[in-house]
């Protein structure tokens, strides 16, 4: 027995082993369940299959509203949390950069902060009342008191100001760390020959930063879609006026947990998973990681 735990051959399965098991009870397992419940009719004690019934009542008004309130917000996200972190990241690298330690802690700091604690302060600095914050800040350049979670604009604004302050800080330690690993030889060699710094951004820097950029808009896609607790907190709750803060988990949610609803609701989240990944397939097609380098 001992000979075999020692086994060379042996050890490296017992190493994965945790992992493997990790995934299939914790991840493989609640997948194959929630698809095998979308099919069902969930009743206290029984289930019963009742086909596509479920994906057949899934095209409503909310749903679509739903739907729209995530891929807009993945949108604008991907908008800002991928090249305002980059070019903050570069700045932040630079040999001239004083104070460097500081701003990258001070950037960093948001991301270690609650989002149930964020939001409940995001929606006093953003309230409808004339002592807003944000109100206030309006009051001097002569706008008016405007109630911003009214709004589908605004509230969407809220959302993507919420997310750029909580999310920007970890997106510039992921480009940093590849800044981090590009040798100073080739911006020397460019430095040679005439490059000014654009021309060692766009020719050096951002061709190499490409491993780093296809994960941070992979985890980004997946973070937009899956947003809820943002829009909970803000709205106070998983009822905004008019589903302007609406999200597909805010929706799985409602309708799985809030209404009892579970067959239903795991048909939201099984086309959640679906639309998810396929978004994600797209981009890493479109960024060429199914490519073979040349």
């Amino acid at each position: 027995m001992t000979k075999f735990l020692y086994s060379s051959r042996i050890a490296p399965y017992v190493f994965v082993l945790p992992f493997i098991l990790s995934f299939l009870i914790f991840f493989a397992y609640p997948v194959y369940a929630t698809i095998v419940m979308s099919f069902q009719e969930v009743l206290p004690g029984q289930t019963h299959f009742i086909g596509l019934a479920n994906y057949k009542d899934l095209w409503n008004d909310r749903f679509y509203a739903a739907l729209w309130n995530s891929t807009r917000y993945t949108f604008w996200t991907l908008v800002v949390l991928i090249p305002l972190p980059m070019v903050l990241a570069v700045f932040l690298n630079g040999k001239r950069m004083i104070w460097s330690g500081f701003f990258r802690s001070a950037l960093f700091i948001p991301t270690l902060t609650s989002v149930v604690v964020a939001g409940t302060i995001f929606r006093l600095v953003f309230g409808q009342l004339d002592q807003a914050v944000m109100n206030q800040f309006r009051h001097l350049f002569g706008f008016h008191t405007i109630n911003w979670l009214a709004g589908s604009t605004t509230g969407m604004l809220v959302l993507v100001v919420l997310a750029t302050w909580r999310f920007a800080g970890i997106n510039i330690v992921y480009f940093l760390s590849a800044l981090q690993n590009i040798p100073d030889e080739l911006y020397e060699a460019a430095a040679i020959d005439g490059a000014n710094a654009w021309n060692k951004f766009r020719r050096i820097t951002l061709p190499l930063l490409k491993p780093v950029s296809i994960y941070v808009i992979t985890i980004s896609i997946y973070g937009g879609y899956a947003m809820f607790t943002e829009s909970y907190m803000l709205w106070n709750g998983n009822h905004s006026p008019n589903d302007i803060g609406l999200t597909m988990v805010g929706y799985l949610f409602r309708e799985g947990i809030e209404t009892n609803n579970l067959g239903f609701g795991s048909a939201v989240g099984v086309t959640l998973l679906a639309l998810t990944m396929a978004v994600n397939v797209v981009q890493l097609k479109f960024f060429g990681l199914f490519k073979k380098e040349e």
